[in-house]
């Protein structure tokens, strides 16, 4: 079985057991904590790799008990339309849920992330923040 393309090393090839995971185009965590879902990514989100955040994201929706998720895009690199796409779809998913609150997305001064969610006028629609505990209290970018 052939790896899916955000799993083949940089160079193209396939992946092979034991390959570094910082050699991976993306790596997407959750972490339950008690006062929030916290899905931090790093690399690229891109065609290839955004539906793996979609996913992310949808499975902590799904776990919410009435903490906010937080997106943690610090360690990203390149913020691609798939991407975007992604994020926009999982804020119109988290306003379905019961005791809705926006997602909220942790950029700091990452212009690869936060040009294009600027230029995109996304930010009207994700609250956006500096670092994960700013995202959790809820102290927005200023």
């Amino acid at each position: 079985m052939k790896p899916a393309g955000d799993e083949l090393r940089p160079d193209g090839g396939e992946a092979l057991a034991g390959y570094p995971q910082e050699e991976q185009l993306i790596d997407v965590r959750r972490v339950d904590r008690p006062d929030a879902v916290v899905v931090r990514v790093s690399g690229a989100v891109d065609v290839l790799t955004a539906p793996r955040l979609r996913s992310a994201l949808a499975v902590a929706l799904e776990h919410l008990d009435g903490r906010p998720v937080v997106v943690d895009l610090a360690a990203v690199r390149f913020l691609g339309s798939p991407g975007l796409r992604a994020l926009a779809e999982s804020a119109e998913q988290a306003s379905t849920k019961p005791g809705f609150q926006p997602l909220r997305v942790v950029v700091d001064s990452n212009r690869p992330v936060l040009r294009p969610i600027e230029l995109t006028g996304y930010d009207a629609i994700l609250a956006l923040y500096h670092d994960i505990e700013d995202a959790v209290t809820g102290n927005a970018l200023n």
